[in-house]
């Protein structure tokens, strides 16, 4: 899908959901890595995230652009745009856009260690992402020592 093309689409998507004009630009941004889309204040464009297309389909892509349009037509009224506005959320409810976007399949799989430590005294078992200082930190139900058992990627 084309710049041009998709702002003929959030053209569209406004006038049939909000029955009220697009009057500024959107753009697929390459570089937004977490989010599906945004809209800038300041400029009030909307920038896409294209992956989100390729990786989802043209109907993920129309739930993200109902999504930012309510945060743009909220805002230039003057009423909550924000996440946590009651505005907000009803006017999503009113259009059926989805509060937050699908998350992306992560392209990299991170191999993570897991540090399971047992209390000598009373047995407790932790499991932590980060190594542990056992000379500094105790058990924090007996206050006994830690022992470290074994380590697992996962």
């Amino acid at each position: 899908m084309e710049q041009n093309e998709l702002q003929q689409l959030v053209e569209t998507i406004s006038w049939q959901f909000f029955q009220k004009p697009f009057r500024h630009q959107a753009i697929f941004n390459s570089r937004l890595r977490t989010t599906g889309g945004r809209y800038l204040l300041r400029s009030h464009n909307i920038e896409i995230n294209p992956k989100h297309y390729e990786t989802f389909g043209k109907e993920e892509l129309i739930s993200i652009i109902k999504h930012e349009l309510c945060h743009y037509h909220l805002h230039l009224e003057g009423k909550g745009y924000r996440h946590r506005d009651r505005d907000f959320r009803e006017l999503l409810q009113k259009v059926n856009a989805p509060r937050y976007c699908q998350p992306l399949p992560s392209r990299r799989k991170s191999v993570q260690p897991i540090y399971t430590y047992i209390c000598v005294q009373c047995s407790f078992v932790y499991q932590r992402k980060r190594k542990v200082n056992t000379n500094r930190y105790v058990c924090g139900k007996c206050k006994g020592t830690l022992k470290i058992m074994e380590s697992k990627f996962f």
